[in-house]
């Protein structure tokens, strides 16, 4: 499974640190063994119930909240520099784990739709998410990004590497949602 999780998610690879890298990819597993989900059904979940149909899975929600968070940090990096310290590594385990506890959050239904759990009634992703890597020995400041990456964290400060998983979880969301919001200039009945 190891093989087909990296294939699929290929920025894992992204990650430098081998440990960290090693710790994110057990934290999948886990949630994938917990969950009952499997990678393939993980392709077409869709990322959130809020949107209905909902235009991404799971996974290209995970890989483009990671990957639009990284490219602004190397444009931070490239305009700030110093100024403006990221650890790149760890907004690399923070994107790729952000959602993770929507594995326990959600189920497929008797009728094949994504619903939520039982779990999820009582505890949203991201605090599953937290506990889950916690228990896997995530840093801090990962666990961190993944309890505020939602609206969970709008009370708390969020460090520099919370807030541009924050924000690019949200562009996915709000973009997608809005696809589905615009007004045509014309319009048919039936």
């Amino acid at each position: 499974m190891r093989e087909e999780l990296l294939a699929l998610i290929p920025e894992f690879d992204l990650i430098q640190d081998a440990g960290l890298r090693e710790k994110t990819l057990q934290v999948w597993e886990a949630a994938l063994a917990r969950s009952g989900w499997t990678l393939a059904a993980l392709a077409e979940m869709p990322f959130t119930l809020l949107i209905n149909p909902c235009p991404a899975s799971y996974i290209e929600h995970v890989r483009a909240v990671t990957l639009t968070a990284l490219r602004a940090a190397e444009v931070f990096d490239e305009i700030y520099g110093d100024r403006v310290p990221l650890n790149v590594d760890y907004l690399l385990a923070g994107g790729l784990l952000h959602d993770i506890g929507k594995l326990l959050e959600y189920e497929r239904g008797e009728d094949g739709l994504t619903v939520q759990s039982r779990h999820g009634q009582f505890l949203r992703h991201p605090f599953s998410g937290a506990a889950l890597a916690a228990e896997f020995g995530l840093p801090e400041e990962v666990l961190h990004m993944i309890a505020a990456h939602a609206g969970e964290g709008d009370k708390m400060t969020r460090t520099a590497e919370a807030t541009l998983i924050n924000k690019a979880d949200f562009m996915s969301f709000e973009t997608l949602r809005d696809l589905r919001l615009k007004k045509q200039p014309s319009a048919k009945l039936g």
